[in-house]
């Protein structure tokens, strides 16, 4: 047993640590990064902890690469020809619960990705909020698929992204949908497929989107896993914007066929809620990607 000495002790430093968890959590509610849902969840969860259904756009970098250099530091050199990236923006998922739009909004962010869908069988259940909450604001909005090539066929999971959420319209605010394809959180880096098999499940994927809203699909990756898993296949560039996801001060050499990137994720850290991007244009370019 105890003495009552170290019982106080154990006591006091539980009660110290229950203070300090709730200052915490009404700070970040007074400076508006999130409501309580989402309290004390402002940066994604570690990707080893993730069930499936809770990948989120970088997640399997981050476990394969860590979350980036420290700003300032040199990037890989590359191929990175185009215009400044010159637009901010975010993406969310449902580990940000219901998003404070306007603080996101007075921050700079003009544009937003909110994860809709993954695989076939899951579905952010903050959607709803994320996605009409950016529009509303004033955000040029879109949505994105995390992709699962180990289970159902591209064609089904581009149908099941397209009826929950990943659909577009002209309206001039809605952005095209985004395949999600990167490092498997929760498992083999290359979901078990070979290279071949990867390509064919990524154009199985993009043309049923294609045929299914009209637009062709972002692509989110990395370089080192798309050389690796479809081994640097350049032939989507033409027609794909590339969305290139590396955490330090530039975006490096980007994979085969694209001669610029169009967003660049570039910190899964940032100060507020959600991984923070750029768009490589002036916003009148984002308004044009917007509008098809």
């Amino acid at each position: 047993m105890s003495s009552p000495v170290r019982t106080r002790s154990r006591l006091g430093r539980r009660s110290l640590a229950a203070a300090i968890a709730t200052a915490a959590t009404s700070l970040s509610l007074v400076v508006g990064l999130t409501t309580p849902a989402a309290a004390g969840d402002r940066l994604n969860p570690n990707p080893r902890d993730l069930e499936r259904g809770e990948a989120y756009m970088g997640a399997g970098i981050r476990l394969h690469e860590g979350t980036g250099a420290p700003a300032g530091s040199a990037g890989a050199a590359g191929q990175e020809a185009g215009p400044l990236a010159t637009v901010e923006g975010v993406d969310v998922s449902s580990h940000q619960g219901n998003v404070n739009w306007s603080t996101l909004w007075n921050a700079g962010n003009r544009f937003a990705y909110v994860k809709a869908t993954e695989g076939t069988g899951y579905k952010n259940p903050y959607f709803t909020q994320q996605y009409n909450g950016s529009y509303n604001i004033g955000m040029i909005r879109g949505a994105y698929h995390f992709a699962l090539p180990n289970g159902a066929s591209g064609a089904a999971q581009a149908d099941y992204f397209a009826s929950n959420g990943g659909g577009w319209s002209r309206d001039g605010k809605t952005l095209p949908g985004v395949l999600d394809i990167e490092y498997n959180p929760y498992g083999a880096t290359c979901y078990g497929l070979s290279q071949a098999s990867m390509r064919n499940w990524i154009s199985s994927f993009l043309t049923r989107y294609r045929e299914r809203t009209g637009r062709y699909a972002v692509i989110y990756t990395n370089t080192n896993w798309w050389t690796q898993c479809t081994g640097n296949y350049g032939g989507y560039a033409g027609n794909h914007p590339l969305w290139i996801a590396r955490y330090a001060s530039s975006p490096g050499t980007l994979p085969a066929g694209w001669g610029f990137y169009t967003f660049w994720q570039y910190t899964s850290t940032g100060p507020t809620v959600g991984d923070h991007n750029k768009f490589n244009g002036a916003y009148d370019r984002l308004q044009a990607l917007a509008n098809g």
